[in-house]
C-alpha cells in the first residue's frame, strides 16, 4: 500500500509540473487574441471564487449565517470600503446571527 502512494505523489507531480511548464514552452511569442487575453486575465478571479464561494456557506453552522456574511461583504466592497473594514463586519453580522440562531 505505501508503495503505491509514492507512485500517487509522482503522477500528481510530474502532471503538475507538466501543467505549468507546456504553456510556457509551447507559447513564445505574445497573445494577440484580446478574447483569449481577456480570458486568461480573469482566470485566476474566477478559481479563487469557484473555491472560496461553497467555503463561505458550509463554514458556519447554518448557511444562511454564511451568506448573510457573504452579501454584507459583496454590498460593502462594492461601495468601495477597504478590506479590514469589510472583513471584519461580514465576520460580526455571521458572528451575531450564529448567536441568534442557536
Amino acid at each position: 500500500m505505501s508503495g503505491n502512494v509514492y507512485i500517487y505523489i509522482l503522477v500528481m507531480a510530474l502532471v503538475t509540473y507538466l501543467v505549468r511548464m507546456l504553456p510556457l514552452t509551447l507559447i513564445r511569442r505574445t497573445i494577440k487574441s484580446n478574447f483569449l487575453r481577456s480570458f486568461l486575465h480573469y482566470v485566476p478571479y474566477v478559481t479563487l471564487s469557484v473555491m472560496t464561494f461553497p467555503a463561505i456557506l458550509s463554514a458556519t453552522s447554518s448557511p444562511w449565517s454564511g451568506l448573510a456574511g457573504f452579501i454584507t461583504a459583496l454590498v460593502l466592497s462594492y461601495k468601495g470600503k477597504g478590506l479590514i473594514l469589510v472583513s471584519l463586519t461580514a465576520c460580526a453580522v455571521v458572528f451575531i446571527l450564529e448567536l441568534a440562531l442557536v
